[in-house]
């Protein structure tokens, strides 16, 4: 048995930079990933399979096997290397469905490892990289698993600066809000690419230079989910709360704090002052 895990994606900024003629947005964004995420399991077997269970399983209850990202995933990869997808796998969701935290792109680069761990195929293989482009934009990030710079449609990948130790809370409404439906409601002026290159020593230090970029997709997804003010609100009340922004196109936001003790005194106080909402402490993994 194979084990994964799909790191939570969080967009720590990300400016719209501009539109594609095919009406896709073209991003500049710093990506991080925290140490929680779902969790993928994979075994050898005579054809590929996929059970779901897990906290948010039943947000996946209707979707069709040939559908799901891990499954695509194995396929893909599989017709890369010219053999059967024979894997069956196990996928516990921990995440939840639709919340700005690229969980099916990390299900899927998580599938992509598996695949490689069963079949014998190096981690820098060039055909892994190839495959998560051709899943979706988000997947080749999730794939590398560590801070970068996200560029282009969100395929385009350059090494970001040390970040230094990170703690965050993740909040979500409970309200699934999908990427499209965000996307198309963006109506604001292209912002300037906003990169930056020095090391933060700390937590606050990346807070006061992530204090200076923004989400550009918050007014967009408010629009949909009015509930995301009140996460905000209430992350950046939170003590020790150094910045509180929204991740990817929502509704999960997350609160930037000193470390870990301080994270988990958030969460407590999150946890008795909100309305019934998914709140997780966690660490920006290294």
């Amino acid at each position: 048995m194979l084990v994964e895990t799909a790191r939570a994606k969080i967009n720590l900024y990300l400016h719209i930079v501009g539109r594609r003629d095919d009406g896709y947005h073209l991003l500049d964004s710093l990506v991080a990933f925290a140490a929680i995420g779902d969790t993928l399991y994979g075994a050898p077997a005579d054809a590929p399979s996929l059970r779901v269970d897990g906290p948010f399983a039943a947000e996946l209850a209707g979707e069709e096997l040939e559908s799901n990202s891990v499954v695509r995933a194995a396929r893909a990869t599989a017709a890369a290397l010219g053999r059967p997808a024979a894997i069956a796998f196990r996928l516990v969701k921990t995440l939840p469905v639709a919340a700005g935290l690229g969980g099916g792109s990390a299900d899927a680069a998580a599938a992509l490892r598996i695949c490689a761990r069963a079949w014998s195929i190096a981690e820098d293989d060039p055909r892994l990289a190839a495959i998560a482009r051709g899943l979706g934009a988000d997947v080749p990030a999730c794939l590398a698993g560590r801070p970068a710079f996200m560029g282009g449609i969100g395929d385009e990948l350059a090494s970001a600066p040390k970040l230094p130790r990170l703690s965050v809370v993740l909040v979500n409404p409970g309200v699934a809000l999908p990427t499209t439906r965000v996307f198309a409601g963006f109506r604001g002026q292209f912002s300037d690419a906003a990169r930056f290159f020095q090391n933060p020593r700390d937590a606050r230090e990346l807070a006061e230079i992530l204090a200076a970029r923004r989400n550009d997709l918050l007014d967009p997804a408010m629009r949909c989910v009015a509930q995301i003010r009140d996460v905000l609100d209430a992350l950046a009340a939170s003590p020790g709360c150094f910045l509180a922004r929204m991740s990817g196109s929502g509704a999960t936001c997350f609160g930037l704090y000193a470390d870990d003790a301080a994270a988990g005194r958030a969460a407590s106080w999150l946890t008795a002052n909100a309305r019934g909402w998914w709140i997780a402490p966690s660490m920006i993994a290294a």
